[in-house]
């Protein structure tokens, strides 16, 4: 019964988080206009980085992820490819009918894969949130941080894939226009997250200074 209620314990805290606002969010808005499994994919993309970092997390690499070094390292990098991305989904947004992206040269897993490693409040969550649900797990034994790991990823994996569905019916039946204007939005909100990652990167370099 203690398991149990940690297990829905673990999915309404990850439900929390992801329903929150982010760079993967609004990819699998951006894609899942082309591709209603976008959001499936982009989810198995964040397996592959989430996994192992909850059993790293666990031997302890999460005190790392709480050093300013690294939160400056990553919101640098993370900041940079967001940017980058946004500028991609405005040239998208921006390519007439005849010229538009095809589905199938997209790489939702790739994206799943690179927006969670350069996303710095993905490994802080993970060093803080993520370490207490974790440590928790592992007094029950392996078998229930096992179940845990499934409980949150399912959650990411089930929201995620209902919004890429969502948009792909979206634009279904809305048309080409409100793609672009999806794209338009997601593109902006991906900017956001970009430029708010640098300035807490920078925030974090110049406080020491300024602290002196």
């Amino acid at each position: 019964m203690a398991l149990i209620l940690f297990l829905v314990q673990v999915f309404v805290i990850s439900l929390s988080g992801a329903l929150q606002p982010g760079p993967v969010t609004a990819t699998a808005i951006t894609m899942g206009a082309r591709n209603r499994w976008a959001g499936a994919l982009l989810a198995v993309g964040h397996g592959i980085i989430e996994f192992p970092l909850m059993v790293l997390i666990i031997l302890g690499i999460g005190a790392v992820f709480q050093r300013s070094g690294t939160q400056i390292i990553i919101g640098v990098a993370g900041g940079i490819v967001l940017v980058y991305m946004a500028y991609k989904m405005f040239r998208a947004a921006g390519l007439s009918a005849a010229t538009e992206v095809d589905a199938r040269k997209d790489n939702p897993v790739l994206a799943g894969i690179v927006l969670t490693a350069s996303n710095p409040y993905f490994l802080i969550w993970w060093a803080t949130v993520g370490l207490a649900l974790a440590s928790e797990a592992t007094k029950f034994g392996l078998y229930a941080f096992a179940l845990f790991a499934i409980v949150h990823w399912l959650v990411d994996l089930i929201w995620v894939t209902a919004l890429s569905f969502a948009s792909f019916h979206g634009t279904t039946l809305l048309g080409s226009k409100s793609q672009k204007v999806i794209l338009q939005i997601c593109a902006a909100a991906m900017l956001v997250f970009g430029l708010f990652f640098l300035y807490n990167a920078v925030f974090l370099l110049i406080r020491p200074i300024s602290s002196t």
